[in-house]
């Protein structure tokens, strides 16, 4: 495997995450609701961005989050 395959973060075309930047008024619920059709499945996007985020009720406005 090649270094640029194993670094999967953002610009790699093969990593199927996809990234959301939270925009003002949103919330891990909301965001949840938006990508999955459930805002009870907001710990799913709080677990993938806890290199990013300490509390699931503190996100900022320009944050990029990983959605799994």
């Amino acid at each position: 495997m090649s270094d640029e395959q194993k670094k999967a973060p953002e610009g790699d075309p093969t990593d199927a995450t996809q990234w959301h930047v939270v925009q003002k008024g949103e919330t891990l619920s909301k965001i949840a609701a938006k990508y999955y059709g459930d805002p009870s499945l907001y710990p799913t996007i709080f677990e993938a961005n806890k290199d990013r985020l300490k509390d699931p009720n503190l996100i900022r406005i320009g944050q990029k989050l990983r959605i799994p």
